[in-house]
């Protein structure tokens, strides 16, 4: 018996992928590209990784308020993504709403096929994710992650990989030891380390993960290891590399971006977690074909081939079908 296979995929970092180059318009003249891009993205996902089970995570509200009260500069700084250049005469405000309006569209078409949606309040979709992939109901699966987001390299092991659409790679456990030279296990200590430009979070000064590979070797190791070891090591050895001194310097913004980045345990609350399991575990999985068709007319987006995607719905439908 073959192993099944679930898809889980990051909604907003998908989305936001197709937003911002796909230029198409809707029968209004209004820009929709984010919904039809994901769709034919989820098209594509579903016809190369040939799912057992597909479910989408999406951002909570306030999914960034924990980790602001740590570090309040989280995320901050990002410059608003912009509509394909190809669409003209929107104000930002107008590309605002209809960025809103692309998304709760979307989520209206997701809810029409055989998919589970989730989001936790309070939460990010990454803690979702991570604890979706975690869940023993999934523990014979193969889980495949799809998303640009390099935090999730430290979940990886002999059942979980994933899938960088833009990078056009699928990595697992080895790759990511050998392009890097850090295990899964110590991904999240390396990161703390060098910090994420893209969540605004500094790192070491002239410390990047080709440098935590090279004095830190123990962390390509499967054990994991924390923040004191690394700081032991350092104070231990003899070399008076400045990497050694910045590392120990720095020992207070490491422990707060390791806080912030780690996802072993992901910052979901109880209520959230029992609704997750309800939804992997009952929720009856359908497709309605006929609604989906009916949108795509009114959003004149019909006239694209759909066949791929209601084939793998309908064959996800037939194999969760409960007895």
């Amino acid at each position: 018996m073959s192993t099944k296979r679930v898809m889980i995929i990051d909604a907003l970092n998908q989305f936001l992928r197709a937003y911002i180059v796909n230029p198409t318009l809707s029968t209004n003249g209004d820009p929709i590209g984010g919904t039809v891009g994901f769709l034919k993205i989820l098209q594509k996902l579903c016809r190369e990784i040939k799912p057992d089970r597909v479910v989408i995570c999406w951002d909570g509200q306030g999914g960034s308020a924990r980790r602001k009260l740590v570090n309040k500069n989280y995320k901050e700084g990002r410059k608003p993504l912009r509509l394909n250049r190809d669409v003209k005469n929107l104000t930002q405000e107008e590309e605002l709403q209809n960025k809103v309006w692309q998304q709760l569209r979307l989520v209206e078409y997701l809810n029409n096929f055989p998919v589970t949606q989730l989001v936790s309040d309070g939460s990010e979709a990454d803690d979702v994710i991570s604890f979706v992939a975690q869940l023993p109901f999934f523990s014979d699966w193969q889980k495949v992650i799809v998303s640009s987001d390099k935090d999730f390299f430290q979940l990886l092991d002999d059942k979980i990989v994933v899938y960088r659409p833009t990078q056009k790679e699928v990595l697992n456990k080895k790759d990511v030891i050998d392009k890097f030279g850090i295990h899964p296990t110590n991904f999240a200590l390396a990161r703390a380390i060098v910090g994420d430009k893209s969540d605004n979070l500094d790192g070491v000064p002239g410390v990047g993960l080709p440098t935590v590979a090279k004095r830190l070797p123990f962390l390509s190791q499967k054990e994991s290891y924390t923040i004191d070891s690394v700081i032991k090591f350092c104070n231990n050895t003899d070399s008076n590399l400045s990497a050694y001194k910045n590392i120990l310097e720095n020992e207070p913004v490491i422990k707060e971006n390791y806080q912030l980045m780690q996802l072993y345990s992901p910052s979901i609350s109880v209520q959230s977690k029992t609704k997750i399991k309800y939804e992997i575990k009952e929720t009856e999985l359908t497709l309605n074909k006929t609604l989906t068709n009916g949108m795509m007319l009114e959003d004149g987006i019909g006239k694209t081939s759909w066949n791929d995607l209601f084939i793998s719905f309908r064959l996800i439908q037939q194999s969760n079908k409960k007895k």
